[in-house]
């Protein structure tokens, strides 16, 4: 897909010679739910604005509002193009309007029926990046990978992609078919990854795709409670926002501000640098609905860490620096499986 030139590309995947999208995407979740009421004029505003910068991987989900965020990306395809953008999109898990508690569902029919719906609903002849939203316990590994195989080759998905699973796991879907990308949670805060997922990818030639890596906000540095959150926003009930957490959390900020402050750039430009400092292979997806904070992460990429940054922040903010789990019990419905 068309990148801005004055916007840096990254590559996932080596299938078919990987899938080449821009160095940051832009996570459209909260566009539709999860992080306070939506606003759809402000959201397509800042769509349009990513594809202006050359940010052009959209990432979205069948689960988020329930349809109603591929139904906003759909429109943006209507006004910009398809060929504007890379599309990608999930299936997997299963909800009821205005509830968290989630199911988990890979049946192979179901594999097939996720895929159509997302399409009509984005109004696409195909989905350039599918994932395994979560991966039930349930059910081998190799049924819904199969499935998707099978999409491939009708050419209705251009590359398999998988969240939050494990090694193990991993490899075995990739035996199946090759996979393009994994998606897992990826942060200063949350290092899971690194405990074997990563040179996994690596080994395999799998693209790495870090949701959440500015800790829902948190490393922004702009958060000093949580009173500020809408009523609706799900970080009130998330362990690391909780009381005590929160406080103790801060001082990870702290450090990152320190930081931020001597090389004259935002924290969350400083968090989203370390994130892309792991690896070429690597491709953040930062979500928000706001111009602004689109303007300032695309900018994390003029920021330079060095050797000696990169092992301060490692000594100062090490793996499990981050007080509460990453999930409540019900969110870590199919992670690291």
């Amino acid at each position: 897909m068309p990148i801005s030139q004055s916007f840096p590309s990254r590559t996932l995947g080596s299938v078919n010679g990987g899938l080449q999208v821009s160095a940051l995407g832009l996570g459209c979740m909260g566009m539709s739910e999860f992080y306070g009421a939506r606003d759809d004029t402000q959201s397509m505003e800042t769509l349009n604005r990513a594809l202006d910068l050359g940010i052009s991987l959209l990432d979205t989900a069948d689960t988020y509002g329930l349809g109603h965020n591929e139904k906003l990306i759909s429109r943006l395809i209507t006004e910009r193009g398809r060929d504007a953008m890379t599309i990608a999109t999930k299936f997997g898990i299963q909800r009821e309007k205005g509830l968290y508690a989630r199911d988990l569902n890979n049946d192979p029919a179901y594999v097939r029926s996720a895929c159509e719906a997302s399409l009509k609903r984005l109004g696409t002849d195909r989905i350039d990046l599918f994932y395994i939203h979560r991966v039930a316990a349930n059910r081998p590994i190799e049924e819904p990978m199969g499935e998707l195989a099978k999409l491939v080759a009708e050419g209705k998905i251009l590359h398999i992609g998988i969240c939050e699973v494990g090694t193990e796991t991993l490899r075995r879907a990739h035996a199946v078919h090759p996979i393009t990308a994994l998606q897992s949670e990826y942060s200063l805060w949350t290092r899971d990854p690194e405990d074997g997922v990563l040179a996994m990818c690596r080994e395999l030639a799998i693209g790495f795709v870090p949701y959440s890596p500015l800790g829902r906000g948190f490393l922004t540095g702009q958060m000093t409670t949580t009173d500020d959150l809408d009523d609706d926003d799900f970080r009130r009930a998330h362990p690391r926002f909780a009381e005590g957490n929160f406080q103790n959390n801060l001082a990870i900020v702290t450090h990152v501000k320190q930081l931020a402050k001597e090389k004259d750039c935002t924290a969350a430009q400083v968090a989203l640098a370390w994130v892309l400092a792991q690896g070429k292979d690597i491709v953040p997806i930062p979500g928000t609905k706001r111009i602004p904070y689109l303007e300032e992460n695309a900018r994390a990429l003029d920021v330079t860490l060095t050797t000696a940054d990169l092992e301060r922040l490692d000594r100062l903010v090490p793996s499990g620096a981050a007080h509460g789990e990453r999930y409540t019990a019900e969110g870590m419905k199919g992670v690291n499986v």
